[in-house]
């Protein structure tokens, strides 16, 4: 099992990115959540076995048509575990 946070720069501010997101990780079936920050980043918790979280994480790189990845950083930290995967609001 593998557990990171990624944050997501560029033009992903959009609610149609945060919606594919939220449908790809529940597709892959990873574990967590996604929000948007105050500074226009996302990020994105996300936990499961180790190819899963590299899918995800792949997909997290790939960005829409209607929205451009510029940079994505991950982090590997403690396991948490979530159940689902959702959009938080702040």
């Amino acid at each position: 099992m593998k557990t990171l946070r990624v944050y997501i720069t560029g033009t992903v501010q959009g609610p149609l990115f945060k919606k594919y997101l939220e449908e790809q990780g529940k597709k892959i079936g990873v574990r967590g959540f996604l929000r948007q920050m105050e500074d226009g980043r996302i990020e994105v918790v996300m936990e499961g076995i180790d190819d899963k979280v590299k899918e995800m994480l792949d997909v997290c790189k790939s960005g829409t048509q209607h929205a451009t990845v510029k940079d994505v950083q991950a982090i590997e930290i403690k396991f948490q575990g979530f159940e689902g995967f959702k959009i938080f609001r702040l």
